[in-house]
């Protein structure tokens, strides 16, 4: 059934004459039901001949005030068949004459003057076909995807100026016609070519999924269409980082809100100038959105850093916790790149024993996203047995929002240590009996000298929370403590100068350094444990 009533005839006639497609025509009679938009374009063009061809006693209702001009539409078979792929043949511009009679005005191609030629030669089969070919070529893993399209902001310049048009042509006969009642260009698309994207891939298109192919168009020939609001708003148009135009949608969109109709109508042709070229394809690109995977690792080497330790761009051990499991990752997920985080670190002489440091590993952009829990466990298995410094358990997929738990109350969170202290003093067991009695120590930690080069300066109150100590001899003893997480340990042990206080140097009126550390424990409840 065709959408399009007796009312709205005279706003379809007048856009048509215009150079307006039938599917912008169906926007501007806000016909806002999915169906007719799929008709193939040639079929639309007969059903619109038709109706705009019958006598209005052969309507169901009859239009007031009758525009006086009648409009015929000769279209040969060849020139119908011509519609198909416009921006190839470039057969069969229909227009309206004075007179009413159709004549073949910009005959060189048949491009709609509101959208360019999107809701045309992009919603053909033939244009899905390409798209799905780069997608299926891509190498990604997917199971659904979003469907992105980014259009020329121009668009949004020929879609005012059409509404104003056809505003004004409505108001003559005391109809109105607000911007929000007009279909969307962007919904229409997406109407229209869903489901072909859905059948010819064979999965559904999810506004949710991680999946997403983007398809960006441009038409440089009206790629000036916006250049009259910068000098009417210049206000609406600042320069941005990453954006290579000041000209976008959003900038677009705020100065056509604020420019008033008259002077809009004065710098802006209504309605906009029939194209010669429809928009061309600037890219079509494929992109899977992050993944997580989270764990604890162990690490046994007192000459293995966290990160990539590089001092002036030169490397200055060979390998990292951090890479020693990330490489693996990257290559069975296949991604660009990653970030690793973690709950807190180590110094590269510290060890980490005990359940393991939390950490998270963001990989950017993988192509393979989908595990069983068994080929995740051979996973571990293999990053474990590659290197004898770290070991990883409890490795697992996990949610953006699941790793919110690894960082809450991180300085709330408690830390447990064994430190091997030298003393320049001789002790005896009753010289560090007392420490075991301290419960709850409030120390002050101005940032240390070792770390001041990417720490701020400030003054930390942290809490040692306990103290036990085993007499080791008469120069060394072994320190247990269980900390708020976020204090340095090295440094309650020899007090930095003094920039930390107390400490263990201070307490014992001695001269104190600490010779080996280890962390026994992190108390952080993730990720959960996993079954060996």
């Amino acid at each position: 059934m065709f959408p399009l009533t007796v009312e709205n005839k005279h706003v379809a006639q007048l856009l048509l004459s215009t150079g307006t497609c039938p599917r912008c025509i169906f926007r501007f009679c806000g016909v806002d039901f999915h169906a007719p938009y799929k008709l193939p374009y040639k079929e639309l063009l007969r059903e619109l001949q038709k109706f705009l061809e019958a006598e209005e006693d052969e309507l169901v209702s009859e239009v007031p005030n009758p525009p006086p001009k009648k409009i015929r539409l000769q279209e040969p078979e060849d020139q119908i068949d011509g519609m198909d792929s416009l921006s190839q043949n470039g057969e069969g511009k229909l227009s309206v004459t004075e007179d009413g009679s159709s004549s073949s005005k910009n005959s060189n191609l048949n491009v709609c003057n509101v959208c360019l030629g999107i809701l045309q030669d992009f919603c053909e089969k033939e244009f899905i076909k390409k798209v799905c070919q780069k997608v299926e070529a891509s190498g990604f893993e997917f199971t659904n995807l979003v469907l992105s399209v980014s259009f020329p902001p121009q668009l949004s310049v020929r879609e005012h100026a059409a509404w104003l048009l056809v505003k004004q042509e409505m108001g003559k006969q005391s109809l109105s016609l607000g911007r929000n009642d007009i279909v969307q260009l962007k919904e229409a698309y997406k109407w229209i070519t869903h489901p072909l994207f859905s059948e010819e891939l064979g999965v559904p298109i999810d506004g949710k999924s991680l999946f997403e192919v983007s398809v960006v168009f441009a038409h440089p020939e009206t790629v000036e269409d916006c250049h009259f609001l910068r000098a009417i708003c210049p206000d609406c148009f600042k320069p941005a980082k990453n954006k290579q135009s000041v000209f976008t949608r959003m900038a677009v969109m705020k100065a056509l809100n604020k420019i008033k109709e008259e002077d809009f109508c004065k710098q802006f042709p209504c309605p906009p100038n029939s194209p010669k070229a429809v928009c061309t394809v600037l890219e079509i690109e494929c992109a899977h959105g992050a993944v997580f995977v989270a764990g604890r690792y162990n690490k046994y080497s007192r000459n293995l850093p966290q990160t990539p330790w590089i001092i002036d761009g030169e490397r200055k051990l060979e390998s990292s916790v951090e890479e020693l499991i990330s490489d693996h990752l990257l290559k069975v997920f296949k991604a660009e790149s990653f970030n690793f985080s973690s709950s807190g670190r180590e110094d590269v002489d510290v060890r980490t024993l005990g359940n393991g440091r939390p950490f998270a590993i963001e990989l950017v952009n993988p192509h393979r996203v989908h595990f069983t829990s068994q080929e995740i466990k051979e996973l571990q298995q293999k990053i474990n047995n590659s290197s004898n410094k770290i070991q990883v358990r409890d490795l697992q997929l996990v949610t953006r929002e699941a790793i919110g738990h690894m960082k809450e109350g991180e300085e709330e969170k408690t830390k447990t240590y064994s430190a091997l202290i030298w003393t320049n003093k001789a002790i005896q067991r009753k010289d560090i009996e007392f420490l075991d009695d301290i419960k709850d120590l409030n120390i002050d930690q101005k940032t240390p000298l070792r770390v001041l080069h990417r720490r701020p300066l400030a003054v930390r109150t942290r809490i040692i929370h306990s103290m036990e100590t085993r007499y080791v001899d008469e120069h060394h003893f072994r320190l247990y403590l269980k900390t708020q997480a976020g204090t340095y340990i090295k440094e309650f042990v020899h007090g930095d100068f003094g920039r930390t206080k107390p400490n263990i140097g201070s307490l014992m009126d001695v001269t104190a350094d600490i010779l080996e550390l280890d962390v026994e424990s992190v108390d952080v409840d993730w990720p959960p444990a996993l079954d060996d």
